[in-house]
């Protein structure tokens, strides 16, 4: 599918404050050829602290899987938190100012002992175990600390990504403060929801999997555009599916989400983390194939824990969110706010789906 000629500002459909600009025209501008990244593929590297054998250089696992031998997967406190259970004291604000002690959990997941693997080579027993220890931490620290309002999960892959040790690891923030990004999407969920009755995640898996149109040029008659069914769906299984979205933000974003309603990931079962496993490994898999060697993030959005998040479970949907680095963010981004993408979702779900 080649990618036409587009110029035009999308609004994200979850978030209707959020903008995307296509201009697919930006991606024919010249632009210095890139060389490669390269990896480390050692299993073992005596000098990385998240090699099995390097406990020691390391602060004591808070969690490890299995809990006695040779760990799979290891979580440490991290050396260098953004927030921490014993805070700094914020001094007094001048003004309107306002400021709360930055307190909280910052956790390492070091989430394979090799030290060269990478996610779409980590077999799906492995993403399986991986994505239950997120879960059962997250219930931990929720439960144990009245304190903590939100658990973010994320993974930064690649220097582009921000990762400072190549070994693949991932990280859990605790925050007693729900992130802005969650905040924005529960609001605009639960706006969404009063006025349909329906979750507008569930509503968007439905379009993605089954809508199918096709609009007219009026005036000059003939076929404007037509969308076919599943034309934003990169991977499917009986659970899950990961989806383009429309309004992408990245070049090669994709959203996993469960088909099945459900607003917490706490309550994903162990026969279902099988299943999102299965297509987090093939999603990664058709990223690889299309776009070589990546640096990406990967976060998860889960329903915040408040006193009253009951009210969100009907109108919130977990999911995780795939971005891979592709680019740097310019001047106009930054000054406006405003993402731009130079290659069509459309045009880049083709070339996914098509990967494998």
């Amino acid at each position: 599918m080649d990618d036409k000629d587009i110029r035009e500002i999308r609004i994200d459909l979850i978030v209707p404050t959020k903008s995307v600009l296509i201009s697919t025209a930006r991606g024919k501008r010249p632009r210095k050829e890139e060389t490669p990244i390269s990896r480390d593929e050692r299993e073992h590297v005596e000098t990385c602290p998240f090699c099995r054998g390097n406990e020691n250089q390391t602060p004591p696992a808070s969690l490890q899987v299995p809990a006695a031998g040779k760990w799979d997967i290891r979580i440490v406190e991290n050396l260098y938190p953004m927030l921490d259970d014993e805070p700094i004291v914020p001094g007094l604000p001048s003004g309107g100012q306002q400021a709360i002690a930055g307190y909280g959990y910052h956790e390492v997941v070091i989430d394979h002992p090799n030290h060269g693997i990478i996610l779409h080579q980590m077999s799906e027993q492995h993403l399986a175990l991986l994505f239950g220890v997120y879960r059962d931490r997250m219930q931990t620290l929720y439960e144990t600390d009245p304190l903590i309002k939100y658990v973010l999960i994320f993974k930064n892959f690649g220097k582009a990504a921000g990762a400072s040790i190549p070994h693949s690891h991932s990280q859990i923030v605790a925050m007693p403060i729900i992130a802005h990004d969650v905040q924005s999407e529960v609001h605009w969920s639960q706006t969404f929801y009063q006025k349909n009755q329906t979750c507008i995640y569930c509503a968007l898996i439905d379009e993605a999997l089954s809508l199918e149109t096709t609009s007219y040029d009026r005036k000059a008659g003939g076929v404007n555009q037509g969308y076919e069914a599943g034309q934003y769906v990169i991977e499917q299984s009986e659970k899950f599916v990961a989806i383009k979205p429309y309004a992408s933000r990245y070049e090669w974003e994709v959203h996993i989400l469960p088909k099945k309603h459900q607003s917490n990931f706490i309550e994903i079962s162990d026969d279902d983390l099988d299943d999102l496993a299965s297509v987090l490994r093939r999603t990664m898999l058709r990223l690889k194939a299309v776009i070589g060697e990546i640096q990406y993030n990967y976060f998860l959005h889960s329903v915040p824990h408040e006193k009253n998040s009951n009210e969100f479970a009907n109108c919130f949907h977990w999911h995780i969110e795939i971005c891979p680095r592709t680019s740097i963010p310019n001047g106009f981004e930054l000054g406006s706010g405003l993402f731009v993408n130079t290659i069509s979702p459309e045009a880049a779900a083709y070339k996914l789906r098509h990967a494998l």
